[in-house]
């Protein structure tokens, strides 16, 4: 028989960086009667497989799961892919594009992959709500969509918006919230996890829970992310993520680039610092915050990639930053010139993918933020001759750098 935690401790460890429990008095209801019989609470959590590549911010609902994994409960993804194919309407103003089985799936594997770098594996159950949706016919369907009503849909923020708008709804994104209640019907979850944007669906859970008989599950939301930019979300698209699979000195980087005013708030949602030293570390951003962000850093990379790697991302800073130097590791670069042995300088950064453009090259030329050998350059006309200038480094802003060389073979018949 598992053993727990005390409930008051549990309570604690649950807590810390949630911004709603729906309602706490059922999950200390839920917890007593855990710690009494022995038996883990199911807790489960909806995994979105049309974004597998995850960030910062899909890891802090994913590290509130491994908590109460370390607390002894049980954590279930569940991957929707089937629900997927609908493509869940929340935060959007226009119908999301669906996905099909077959791209769920694989999304849905590489989605696993990332997750097990914050859960533990072999305390994780994984489930595909097809096994269950899947199997539903059209009766099934017509008798869940009885148990809601319209008018409660259109409580829901972004119906109620689009509605009012004269945006279309499709009847098809109302079954959403229905299908992902159907999951926590399926695994008769006790707990279920979430970000604030998804609170509506997550009621709907619990409603739909007691319409079929069961005790609803408490639902615990989490806070949005802001991103390295300190305004918006999280968010690939957004260009202001951290990924959790990124090299350990461009996350190291990245984290060192977000304001000051959210270095606690990511030691809270974003770090596996015990929860009684974060008072500590609060103290220690409001006094010092820039080695508090050195140490937010160091911990963000350790956790995903090891204390080796990150002693390596802080010496890289240092190294590469503080006293701009090139990396050590640096691969030779051989470019191909435009003419002879000549080549712009402007087409070099490109072709080294120090810019994406040639006109992105000639604004940070302009701008001063490029150097050949530790000397600025800023003429944005500036031609280049291989033969006798390579071997040199090539700097680009702060962390982008080329070791450009020519070898005599690469000389033009």
């Amino acid at each position: 028989m598992p053993s727990f935690p005390p409930v008051e401790e549990q309570l604690r460890q649950i807590r810390r960086g949630v911004v709603e429990i729906i309602p706490e008095e059922e999950l200390v209801q839920k917890l007593e009667r855990s710690y009494r019989t022995g038996k883990p609470l199911i807790v489960k959590l909806g995994c979105d497989p049309s974004r597998p590549d995850l960030h910062l911010g899909h890891a802090v609902v994913l590290r509130k799961l491994r908590q109460f994994q370390d607390l002894g409960h049980q954590a279930v993804l569940i991957i929707g892919d089937f629900t997927a194919m609908i493509g869940d309407p929340t935060g959007r103003s226009k119908t999301r594009p669906a996905l099909t089985l077959e791209e769920t799936r694989a999304n849905g594997r590489t989605y696993f992959e990332q997750a097990a770098k914050i859960l533990d594996p072999e305390r994780t159950i994984i489930r595909y709500n097809s096994e269950w949706l899947g199997r539903m016919t059209f009766r099934d369907v017509i008798e869940l969509a009885a148990k809601y009503t319209v008018a409660r849909m259109l409580e829901r923020d972004d119906f109620e918006k689009r509605y009012k708008a004269g945006e279309p709804i499709g009847i098809h994104e109302f079954l959403y919230p229905l299908a992902q209640a159907m999951d926590s019907v399926e695994i008769q979850a006790d707990v279920e996890l979430g970000g604030t944007d998804q609170r509506f669906n997550l009621l709907v859970g619990r409603d739909i829970q007691q319409a079929y008989g069961q005790e609803p599950q408490v639902c615990l939301l989490m806070p949005i992310l802001e991103g390295t930019d300190g305004v918006e979300k999280m968010s690939k698209s957004l260009d202001n993520y951290i990924g959790i699979t990124e090299p350990p000195e461009e996350m190291y980087g990245k984290v060192l680039s977000i304001p000051d005013h959210l270095i606690y708030r990511y030691f809270e949602l974003a770090t596996d610092i015990p929860t009684e030293e974060l008072p500590a570390k609060k103290e220690f951003a409001e006094r010092d915050p820039r080695n508090a962000k050195h140490e937010l850093a160091w911990t963000i990379v350790r956790m995903y990639h090891g204390e080796e790697a990150a002693n390596r991302a802080r010496e890289h800073f240092e190294r590469t930053i503080i006293r701009g130097e090139a990396p050590e590791d640096l691969e030779p670069f051989r470019p191909t010139p435009d003419e002879g042995t000549r080549i712009a300088l402007v087409n070099l950064i490109v072709q080294a993918e120090l810019a994406s453009s040639k006109s992105e090259a000639r604004r940070l030329i302009r701008q001063g933020a490029v150097s050949i050998d530790g000397e600025r350059v800023t003429d944005e006309h500036l031609e280049i001759d291989l033969a006798q200038r390579a071997p040199f480094v090539l700097k680009v802003g702060k962390r982008r750098f080329a070791r450009v060389v020519w070898d005599e073979a690469q000389q033009p018949a």
